[in-house]
């Protein structure tokens, strides 16, 4: 029988947790991808991520700017228009983003799905 006593059980670490609170969110990892090279305005960010609505794009870019990872900036018109760029610590998640498109390349190339051949 498997010991499950407090040696054995384990939490999840908290900046773990963090991270995917706010990067788990259904399209909150695209706008950051999207962001990462230069400053994006709304429209063009918008038509970047297929199938994201103004409002969850609107709502994921305010919780972004709350949690200071990216900033929103306004440009002076005419035609008054919004951009969105990253801060530094939006840029900083550059290097993690790099290596989960990797491990995506290398290990979900079945449709999305882990190939048989990785599920030992």
């Amino acid at each position: 029988m498997a010991d499950h006593g407090e040696a054995v059980c384990r939490q999840v670490d908290a900046g773990v947790t963090r991270v995917f609170e706010l990067l788990g969110k259904r399209w909150t990892g695209l706008i950051v991808a999207t962001l990462m090279p230069a400053p994006v305005h709304f429209a063009d960010l918008r038509r970047a991520i297929p199938g994201i609505s103004e409002r969850m794009l609107s709502d994921r870019l305010v919780e972004l700017a709350a949690a200071g990872l990216l900033v929103r900036e306004v440009d002076p018109g005419p035609p008054l228009r919004v951009s969105y760029r990253l801060t530094e610590a939006g840029l900083a998640m550059e290097p993690a983003l790099k290596e989960l498109g990797r491990w995506a390349e290398a290990y979900l190339t079945d449709g999305g799905r882990c190939p048989e051949r990785f599920r030992k």
